[in-house]
């Protein structure tokens, strides 16, 4: 039988060490976010390992941001940005919590996620709370990987079902589709009275090194394998070569280095006023 899908394990340093096109997406989502009170109170759902709530404090300075993250390794790592904000006013803290059922306590005039809530299943439904925790004309704002059929993911899915481990594997990946388009984004969050600006956007990413697709899906997509896999090293390897094996056909490497294009699909929304 299936079993559920567990919860996977984080590696900070993993997930950082290709920050820089990690972050590139955070700062489009800014640079789309009307303006915000002179000290704006900001959730950012999903904080990691705390860049994405230091890069909101260094575009807002004198807000109050709560970061919030279900894993205990990312908040490890964020807890060393907690306090005041360098050359601001303002203030950084950390909670540990599960976006499936996070709901404000307070009111917020942004609340904004990147790159989470394709860990979070049936996330749409939990628009109307948040939207319901804005003040006046407060805005929600996420972005989200869109590259779920690329072929990154779409090996890793038929690896993982295939003979040799859907025994081991089944019912640890995610959905095929855990994010909506653009429009269907715009749908949900019109229906809810707050039409949003909603986009997507492809980088054509170069990444650098030997073997640089296992290297960033292993901060990422290939989490929840490498978890399943955590106690049997010798299973590890042998799906990491098989995968390995499988990138290096699908994103060979060139002369400047791997490309690697990803989608991601963005949405900004005033809260009701």
């Amino acid at each position: 039988m299936p079993h559920t899908t567990p919860s996977p394990t984080w590696d900070p340093a993993q997930y950082e060490r290709h920050s820089g096109h990690r972050a590139r997406p955070l700062h489009d989502l800014m640079a789309r976010i009307p303006p915000l009170p002179e000290a704006p109170r900001i959730a950012d759902l999903g904080c990691g390992p705390g860049r994405p709530s230091l890069l909101l404090a260094e575009r807002w300075p004198a807000a109050r941001i709560t970061g919030y993250d279900s894993s205990p390794a990312m908040l490890a790592e964020a807890a060393a940005h907690a306090g005041p904000v360098p050359g601001g006013t303002g203030t950084l803290a950390f909670q540990r919590a599960d976006l499936t059922d996070w709901r404000p306590g307070e009111t917020f005039d942004l609340i904004v996620s990147s790159s989470a809530f394709q860990w979070v299943p049936g996330h749409v439904e939990r628009f109307a709370g948040w939207l319901d925790a804005l003040a006046p004309g407060g805005v929600l704002a996420f972005q989200v990987p869109g590259n779920h059929g690329a072929p990154s993911h779409v090996l890793l899915r038929e690896l993982a079902a295939g003979p040799r481990w859907r025994a081991r594997l089944a019912g640890v990946l995610r959905d095929a589709e855990p994010v909506l388009t653009p429009a269907g984004y715009f749908e949900v969050l019109a229906a809810l009275g707050c039409p949003p600006d909603a986009w997507e956007t492809t980088y054509l990413q170069l990444l650098p090194g030997e073997d640089p697709v296992l290297d960033w899906m292993s901060g990422t997509g290939l989490r929840p394998v490498l978890t399943a896999l955590h106690d049997d090293p010798q299973a590890r390897d042998a799906f990491l070569a098989e995968y390995r094996h499988l990138l290096r056909a699908a994103y060979p490497a060139g002369p400047h280095g791997t490309l690697f294009p990803f989608r991601r699909v963005f949405a900004v929304a005033r809260g009701r006023r």
